[in-house]
């Protein structure tokens, strides 16, 4: 049974996550790829329904913005599991230098599980290891794991 204080964690890390890394995302998609934030979220979209997520207008952007967040929760919820089980990481995250440790272990982690695991699995094509996928790399250390370390710690660390 999770306790009020776990589930505030979890909706503190998956919203903190989820706004982080569509910000960076929506950044990198704009300013870097030349691109929209609409085109982005479709993206997102076009993994649960295929390419005709790009012809959907706002309709499938909304939905692929409502997905960023639903896998926001996901891994929010899998670390809090992490935590909940584990008696090191809970001692580790207990410090800001334990929350950026373990947060530079679980963002890249997160990214080889979805690029190289999920997304394929479910779009059946392979990843595609570019730049891109270098730079989601190292990006899901500081806006997605980092978040979601730091919020899933009894005592968010203020950094």
């Amino acid at each position: 049974m999770l306790d009020s204080s776990t589930i505030t964690r979890l909706i503190r890390a998956g919203l903190a996550t989820g706004v982080t890394d569509g910000l960076f995302s929506s950044a990198l998609s704009a300013f870097v790829y030349g691109s929209t934030v609409t085109r982005l979220f479709q993206g997102v979209a076009s993994v649960l329904i295929g390419a005709s997520a790009f012809e959907g207008g706002t309709r499938t952007a909304a939905l692929g913005l409502l997905m960023h967040f639903g896998v926001a929760f996901g891994w929010s919820a899998v670390f809090l599991m992490i935590v909940l089980w584990s008696a090191s990481i809970r001692t580790a995250i207990e410090s800001p230098v334990g929350i950026i440790g373990v947060a530079a272990v679980y963002g890249p982690l997160i990214w080889i599980a979805m690029s190289i695991a999920i997304v394929p699995m479910l779009t059946h094509r392979p990843p595609a290891l570019n730049i891109r996928w270098w730079v989601q790399l190292v990006g899901h250390f500081p806006f997605v794991a980092l978040p979601i370390v730091a919020m899933a710690a009894r005592t968010p660390a203020r950094f």
